[in-house]
């Protein structure tokens, strides 16, 4: 059994999984740096949801209750919902499909939507007072 994760912890991953993505970018790796931007914003996601009390098993279910709990009554943007359907899609594709499906420009986007995905998660959680919970 899992050890129940706490925000800190998931906005620390989030920090760790978009670091890591830049440098497999860097490195040419595109297809999971794909990977490593999608468990991004995936962890991101699932700490504002800590925020409600929400916590899910599957992916899928994390982020329907994001679309729900936070895009739906407009706290945050509804991009950043397409940023991370976007990121799932990807994710696929570069853990699952043949190598070098994932083109730098895709990569090199979805490193842009994670870090504007955990900039705008961590300014709701400091406004909510929640930045440092756990």
């Amino acid at each position: 059994m899992r050890e129940p994760k706490e925000l800190p912890d998931l906005m620390e991953k989030a920090r760790t999984s978009l670091r890591a993505a830049q440098l497999l970018f860097d490195d040419g790796i595109f297809d999971f740096s794909a990977s490593r931007s999608y468990y991004s914003m995936f962890y991101a996601t699932e700490a504002i949801l800590l925020t409600k009390d929400l916590a899910f098993s599957k992916h899928s279910a994390v982020i329907g209750a994001f679309g729900r709990e936070f895009v739906k009554p407009g706290l945050v943007p509804k991009r950043l919902h397409q940023h991370i359907l976007d990121a799932s899609d990807l994710r696929e594709i570069g853990d699952y499909g043949a190598p070098g499906l994932i083109s730098k420009q895709k990569a090199q986007a979805l490193i842009r939507d994670s870090k504007e995905f955990i900039e705008t998660v961590e300014v709701y959680l400091r406004q909510s007072g929640q930045a440092n919970s756990g």
